[in-house]
């Protein structure tokens, strides 16, 4: 089970589930899974049956679980529908099939979709998150049997480790934690850096407000996680390795911890590993949860007990980094990718996605989309398809405003470039990042200017302090929004901001400092028109700024319901039942109580 899950309630299913199959003297084997990905429908529960489609279904509570057994024992699906069936499945290592279903599908369940035609699995394409939601991650033997530890076997038996770097960087795997630089060309950086000892880093530190792609492959595939490690490290000449977690990822340690131990157990860590001569271990070392230590060289600092502090990248960390040894840090979705490129061969990896960006990349779909969740596509997979197909679109018919990628440091993709592919270079130039995968989803209600002034505000609270620009410009510009917001705009505003960002960018220390202004430069590259209105209007276009809007009742279509009076906090709204009424402006606080109640859209905001 993931974080996610678990806060649906699937502990309680899995409990309720455990019980009743002990109650019955059932022959069940019951098995904890990662996450598949949709958390609008978790809690998921899967049933194998030997012979027949392996069937999912949707949103389960614990008093739920006495009928479906019923259901799935007895073939008759009479008050619970799966969410959708699987015939077969396809091992992403190997590119061999499963079949569940080695007949003909039972007629009673020919009817139920098979999940590669439910469009939120339909266009994915899983390699970092290939046995999430499938294996046991507390369970070695199933991450082997889905061909686990068969690329490290592959490397350390028959390849060099200089034939390993050129096969990554002839697959094209760039970073997937933020920077997209080239993972084999660090690699060779490393291995060609001058000493006998040398550390490999997963950095695991997930700062970014929605973002938790790394934390459930670490809760769901550990062992994914632990097999690029070593094959990078034997790659690039480590005997070391750490996995940078942040400690408000219980259950990412815990099954770390575990899948670490059961790997010493099995002689895949320790010395002579395969009896290839080549030694490594892991430890886990867990972070206080600062944004900034996401960043590489202030990761190391905390890890070397100091205060989480980037340092200037002109000594790089791959010939002085950590206890000032060479050091190669990658994250954890860059990680999952190697074994994969190991056993499927570089050709196959940069076959899928664009020729800068191959390969795929994880995303959390959260914000106003209907399917929030994780998702893994292809890159080159537009905006479009990951926020209408995938995600299902804006909830309520509302109109898709923006997208926001890459994180606090990111930027606000407007709605006109919803055809926009997602890659390295491509996001750039539209004002945003890649990130480690952060995707916000926005629609017409959203207001930029107050976006904006989110993302700086969470930035200012998060900055380290070591530089000038960054810990008082930040601070500086989010004020300057507030006061925007708050109706205290200038005229001269949006050109202040425009300046700062510019000192900004041209004067931090690292690299999240001179990123901080992309929320205001991409808001003010799309959207000045909102800022305008802000300033010199004294409006919110969308109706989210509280200083700048009023509630006002339409009496041609209050029907005095009544209504709105009932859910009026401040009792502002003032009339009787079928008479139209009013709201007094004095004790109105611009909850939104009266508007999201209406049914006649009497309410409307100005």
């Amino acid at each position: 089970m993931a974080t996610n899950s678990i806060a649906a309630g699937s502990d309680k299913v899995y409990q309720a589930m455990a019980d009743e199959i002990k109650a019955r003297n059932l022959k069940f084997q019951l098995t904890k899974t990662g996450s598949m990905g949709l958390d609008s429908m978790e809690p998921l529960v899967e049933f194998v049956v030997p012979n027949k489609p392996k069937l999912s279904f949707a949103k389960v509570t614990a008093e739920k679980v006495p009928a479906l057994l019923d259901q799935v024992i007895n073939l008759h699906l009479d008050t619970e529908t799966p969410f959708y069936r699987v015939d077969e499945q396809e091992n992403i290592l190997t590119g061999e099939k499963t079949f569940y279903c080695t007949g003909k599908v039972p007629r009673i369940l020919r009817d139920i979709p098979l999940i590669d035609a439910i469009p939120y699995y339909a266009k994915q394409v899983k390699i970092a998150t290939r046995n999430c939601g499938i294996i046991d991650p507390e369970n070695l033997e199933e991450y082997v049997a889905r061909g686990g530890y068969f690329a490290l076997y592959k490397t350390l038996t028959e390849m060099s480790p200089d034939g390993i770097i050129e096969e990554v960087i002839a697959s094209g795997l760039r970073g997937r934690g933020g920077g997209g630089f080239s993972t084999g060309w660090k690699w060779r950086s490393c291995r060609d850096a001058e000493g006998t000892v040398k550390y490999v880093i997963c950095n695991g530190d997930e700062g970014d407000p929605g973002a938790y792609m790394d934390r459930s492959v670490m809760e769901g595939d550990p062992h994914s996680v632990i097999e690029g490690m070593i094959i990078g490290a034997y790659a690039i000449g480590a005997t070391q390795g750490y996995i940078y977690v942040r400690n408000e990822y219980p259950l990412a340690v815990a099954n770390l911890t575990k899948a670490l131990a059961k790997a010493r157990d099995a002689g895949l860590l320790g010395k002579n590993i395969f009896g290839s001569g080549f030694s490594f271990d892991i430890r886990i070392s867990k972070g206080a949860g600062a944004f900034v230590c996401g960043e590489s060289t202030a990761l190391i600092a905390s890890m070397e007990g100091k205060a989480g502090e980037p340092r200037a990248k002109y000594t790089h960390t791959v010939e002085h980094g950590l206890w000032d040894r060479p050091t190669n840090i990658n994250n954890v979705e860059t990680w999952t990718n190697v074994p994969v490129i190991m056993a499927r061969g570089a050709d196959w990896f940069s076959s899928i996605g664009t020729k800068t960006s191959s390969g795929t990349k994880v995303f959390s779909l959260v914000g106003k989309v209907n399917n929030i969740g994780l998702v893994e596509v292809a890159m080159g997979t537009t905006i479009r398809e990951i926020v209408h197909d995938i995600g299902g679109g804006v909830p309520q018919g509302k109109t898709f405003k923006a997208v926001q990628t890459g994180g606090p440091s990111g930027g606000c993709i407007p709605g006109s470039l919803i055809d926009l592919p997602v890659g390295f270079e491509e996001l750039g130039e539209a004002g945003s990042m890649m990130g480690s995968g952060g995707m916000i989803v926005m629609d017409d209600t959203t207001c930029m200017v107050d976006i904006a002034k989110y993302f700086l505000d969470f930035l200012a609270k998060e900055s380290c302090g070591k530089c000038t620009p960054c810990r008082d410009g930040v601070r500086r510009m989010r004020d300057i929004l507030e006061d925007i917001c708050n109706g205290h705009g200038e005229e001269g505003d949006v050109e202040l901001l425009k300046g700062m960002s510019e000192a900004m960018i041209d004067g931090s220390h690292c690299a999240l400092g001179g990123s901080a202004p992309n929320p205001v430069l991409s808001t003010l590259r799309y959207f000045q028109d909102e800022y305008e209105a802000h300033i010199l209007d004294k409006k919110c276009p969308a109706g989210v700024c509280k200083a700048l809007i009023h509630f006002h009742v339409v009496a041609d279509k209050c029907t005095g319901c009544v209504k709105c009076k009932k859910v009026c906090p401040t009792r502002a709204i003032q009339g009787n039942r079928k008479e139209v009424h009013e709201i007094d402006q004095t004790l109105c606080i611009q909850c939104r109580a009266c508007y999201e109640v209406c049914a006649f859209d009497a309410i409307i905001i100005e």
